[in-house]
């Protein structure tokens, strides 16, 4: 179906609000968020001694706590589709939808805090994990991983600005083209401003609004809504849609069974898929390499479960107040059913919520839908850059770069990269192709590179071959098996035919698991390679001296900035090699647990929920998304605590005439400077002078 004809549709039926309201939240919030990090930015850089340079720009000075990780986590993994795909399974499967969703999205996020602990431990001043693969097999592998490292991002920041434009367009009426375009100019404004630390600090904002608005949700529509108002009614509802149009495929057609022949699929499809968005998006390790080294390991299990809850919860309510509310006049397609288009395009959601909540419901989706596409926009813009700025930029082009270069290049780099999505994403909708084709089809384009560039950092026998032509090798069977496929089951090769469950099945399981094959008969062909692990740890820093020089500041007193002793260097990696212990058997444990002891059990029996045992599920969701909400959105409040009240009271020493005098007296008693004296500069101090300095100032920045 043609873009333009699709959208005239979704206008008619449900734009529960008017432009100006579309134009005033992606315009509006999108300048507000940009203001307030500018404002953030301006209290960092006078208050904590944060500088922007190259390395804060990219990795946040490497200092970020547990809490902070765990909400970037949940927001990056947080796109528009975790919220409008996860509910359109369950519009399509039943209460299987939303499991199948969570816990196939949720064991790679938690599997990826061994790989985020493992590249802390062997190249602790890596930007990317691609400098990781140049450093250890040089440029050909390098040049592999960096193509499906960007296509990754590529593909996850069309289904964001995808996603959003149409539920945007389905809401208010906005024009897809304008809402696809200005999505991201707030993005844009406030990631160059602030850099990942400003994605980090807007990740926990939207987090946090994010959460509160599906709590919102899911007790509006079994506590306190007119038309639902309970699990047993929403349940009652769920057997009369069963009756009327039973699911083909489901445990005696029922939406309330776990055994969905389809659901079971889309399961698969979706696990593959989402390897390859978190194993080969460089926003994820942007995330591990921002963190420091204690706070990685927790900062990804906390992040991991606490994000679980979101899809499994808001597709749970949405989804099944979908099925249960389409019957009623307050439905937007009333008397019909959803065409399987609006499905696809993730309107199941938007719909729901109006007749729910009415244009209350309606702003909420809004709202959230903008949430979630921003600040996973953002990552991926600070993803793309690091990757063109060190991969690229200073590996090949200019080695020399300096810091302020750095910076100027991750900027341009930024606004490049947004324009190209936009323009790109404008083309798919002439096409046709929706977020949940995308969402599908992604697994098949990128999963081969998986297992590869997870044995970088685990598989010391990885030889250069293996590691640059399995991917390549993969990429080609998987293709093959998704159109041959396609072609077999339908006879032609459509969008609907190529988007349909089957030719994604083969073509994704192909990808994932065809360098299973591949990399050991290229060990085998190549011979084995005995790697030492030592050319990782020499990777390098940016130079940001002349970026400090010219704001007047010693390097070593910027967060971030300053290099640590060989001492420190050995207690962290005992850190890290404990670390590397406890996230193996913790994430093995929970991946157990996620996808084979909760859903199999259910599947397999076929059970089919009675109404008390639906009453508990829900109320598991709901109590899980409150433990969620003070996991990722106060626990980050409480461990900064120290900081934040330290930033308040500068702020009012300010305000009140203080002066700055009294600040910096007070920045150097908490940090535990050695003070210096008057007419002293810190180019003066002694070798000795410098390095009690140096270690006091960094267990400043660690207690703060």
């Amino acid at each position: 179906m043609a873009g333009g004809a699709d959208t005239t549709v979704k206008i008619e039926t449900a734009t529960a609000l008017n432009q100006g309201v579309g134009y005033g939240i992606v315009i509006g919030l999108g300048a507000l968020f940009a203001l307030g990090m500018i404002f953030v930015t301006f209290i960092l850089k006078r208050y904590n001694r944060e500088l922007q340079t190259s390395e804060m720009f990219n990795t946040a000075g490497r200092t970020v706590k547990s809490g902070l990780v765990g909400s970037a986590v949940v927001s990056s993994w947080t796109w528009a589709a975790t919220l409008l795909q996860s509910s359109g399974v369950c519009y399509r499967y039943g209460v299987s939808g939303p499991l199948w969703y969570a816990s196939g999205a949720t064991v790679q996020i938690l599997l990826f805090a061994t790989l985020a602990i493992e590249l802390k431990r062997r190249a602790p001043n890596a930007h990317t994990y691609l400098e990781v693969i140049r450093a250890r097999f040089g440029t050909l592998p390098h040049i592999v991983f960096m193509i499906f490292g960007l296509m990754t991002n590529i593909l996850v920041s069309l289904m964001l600005i995808v996603g959003g434009s149409a539920t945007i367009n389905a809401l208010t009426g906005m024009h897809t083209i304008a809402a696809i375009y200005l999505l991201p100019v707030g993005v844009v404004a406030y990631t160059l401003v602030g850099g990942l630390k400003a994605t980090i600090l807007t990740d926990w904002i939207h987090t946090f609004i994010l959460l509160i608005i599906i709590i919102v949700f899911a007790l509006s529509a079994y506590a306190s809504s007119e038309v639902l108002g309970s699990p047993s009614a929403v349940y009652d509802l769920l057997v009369k849609a069963a009756a009327a149009h039973p699911v083909d495929g489901n445990h005696e057609g029922s939406y309330l069974t776990m055994r969905s022949r389809e659901g079971a699929i889309f399961f698969v499809i979706n696990i593959v898929g989402n390897f390859g968005t978190v194993f080969l998006d460089n926003g994820y390790y942007n995330k591990a390499i921002a963190a420091s080294p204690v706070h990685a390991l927790p900062g990804y299990i906390l992040g991991g479960l606490c994000w679980f809850a979101i899809p499994w919860l808001t597709a749970t309510t949405m989804g099944l107040s979908g099925l249960a509310l389409e019957s009623s006049p307050r439905f937007p397609t009333y008397p019909n059913r959803m065409p399987e288009a609006d499905v696809s395009a993730g309107l199941v959601l938007p719909y729901a919520a109006v007749a729910l909540l009415g244009k209350g419901g309606a702003a909420a989706t809004l709202l959230i839908v903008f949430m979630a596409v921003t600040s996973a926009t953002s990552s991926q813009l600070i993803a793309v850059s690091s990757i063109i700025v060190y991969d690229l930029y200073r590996t090949y082009i200019k080695p020399e770069a300096s810091g302020k270069r750095l910076i100027y290049m991750s900027h341009v780099i930024v606004c490049a990269y947004a324009l190209f999505i936009a323009s790109f994403s404008v083309g798919l909708w002439y096409a046709g192709i929706s977020m949940g084709y995308l969402y599908v089809m992604m697994g098949v384009i990128i999963s081969s590179a998986v297992l590869p560039a997870a044995l970088v950092l685990t598989w010391s026998g990885l030889n250069k071959w293996a590691a640059a032509l399995s991917p390549v090798l993969g990429l080609c069977v998987a293709l093959v098996a998704w159109l041959v496929t396609a072609k077999k089951e339908c006879g032609e090769m459509s969008v609907a035919c190529t988007g349909s469950n089957m030719p994604m099945l083969a073509g994704n399981v192909a990808a994932l698991l065809s360098p299973v094959v591949f990399v050991p008969v290229l060990t085998l062909v190549f011979g084995k390679a005995k790697y030492d692990w030592k050319s990782m740890m020499a990777i390098s820093r940016g130079d940001d001296h002349d970026v400090a020089g010219e704001a007047g500041v010693d390097l070593e007193e910027v967060p971030g900035g300053r290099e640590e002793s060989e001492r420190e260097m050995e207690e962290e990696q005992k850190k890290l090699r404990r670390a590397s212990k406890i996230s193996k058997t913790m994430t093995a444990v929970l991946t157990l647990a996620l996808l084979i002891l909760w859903p199999m059990p259910l599947y397999g029996t076929g059970y089919i929920f009675s109404k008390p045992f639906f009453t508990g599920w829900v109320v598991v969701g709901i109590i899980w998304i409150f433990l969620s909400f003070i996991g990722v959105g106060l626990f980050p409040i409480y461990e900064g605590r120290e900081t934040l009240i330290r930033t308040c009271k500068y702020i009012w020493w300010d305000i009140t005439g203080k002066g700055v005098k009294a600040i910096h007296a007070d920045q150097a008693k908490h940090a535990g400077e050695v003070v210096v004296t008057e007419g002293k500069t810190p180019g003066d101090q002694t070798p000795e002078e410098k390095s009690v300095k140096g270690e006091k100032v960094r267990e400043g920045i660690d207690s703060s």
